[in-house]
C-alpha cells in the first residue's frame, strides 16, 4: 500500500513538473533574441526542450513538449511570435516543431540510460537532441520553401549556432546540479 501511495505522488509530482515545463517553453517562445541575418530570431523554448528532457526523463520529457504543442494546436499563442494552430505544422518551420517532442524524447532516453550528473555527458546528449531538432526542421525547411540544401542549411541552422550553444552549455550546468 505504501508503495502505491508512494507511485502515484511520484507521478503527481512529474505532471506537476511537465506542466511547469510546458509552461517554461511557453513563456520562453515570447523571449526573443533577434539575429540579423534571419528573419526568426534566436527563442528560449529550446532551452526548456534540452531542460525538461534531461531532468524530467524520455516519458515525461516527451510529455511535457507534447503538451506544449497542444497548447498551441488548442490556439492558445504559445508559439514564437505568439503563432498558434494546427497550420504550423504544415509551415517552414514546422518540422523543428515536431523535432522538439523527438528531440526531448532522445535527450531523456539518453540520461535515463547513461545519467544526468556529469555536464559533459548532458552537453554530448543535448547535442545530439539538438541534432534531431535541426534536421526534422531543416527537412521540412526544405520541403516547403523550396530551398536547397545549402540554402535551408543558411536560413534555418547556421544563424543558431552561437545561441544554441549557449543554451546547451546552460541547460547542462542547471541539469547537472538540480535533480527533479
Amino acid at each position: 500500500m505504501e508503495e502505491k501511495v508512494y507511485s502515484q505522488n511520484n507521478n503527481i509530482r512529474k505532471m506537476v513538473y511537465a506542466s511547469m515545463f510546458a509552461a517554461m517553453m511557453a513563456v520562453g517562445a515570447y523571449i526573443e533574441i533577434p539575429v540579423p541575418i534571419s528573419p526568426v530570431p534566436i527563442t528560449l523554448q529550446t532551452l526548456f526542450i534540452l531542460m525538461a528532457g534531461a531532468m524530467l526523463g524520455a516519458r515525461w520529457g516527451t510529455i511535457s513538449v507534447l503538451v506544449y504543442l497542444l497548447l498551441g494546436i488548442a490556439g492558445l499563442p504559445v508559439f514564437s511570435g505568439g503563432s498558434s494552430g494546427l497550420g504550423m505544422f504544415f509551415g517552414p518551420t514546422g518540422g523543428y516543431l515536431i523535432g522538439f517532442v523527438l528531440g526531448a524524447f532522445v535527450i531523456g532516453s539518453l540520461c535515463d540510460r547513461y545519467g544526468r550528473e556529469k555536464i559533459h555527458f548532458n552537453v554530448l546528449f543535448m547535442l545530439v537532441g539538438l541534432f534531431v531538432i535541426y534536421l526534422l526542421g531543416i527537412l521540412q525547411l526544405m520541403n516547403i520553401a523550396s530551398l536547397s540544401l545549402t540554402e535551408a542549411l543558411a536560413l534555418g541552422l547556421l544563424p543558431f549556432i552561437p545561441g544554441s550553444i549557449l543554451k546547451v552549455l546552460a541547460a547542462s550546468i542547471i541539469t547537472s546540479r538540480y535533480t527533479i
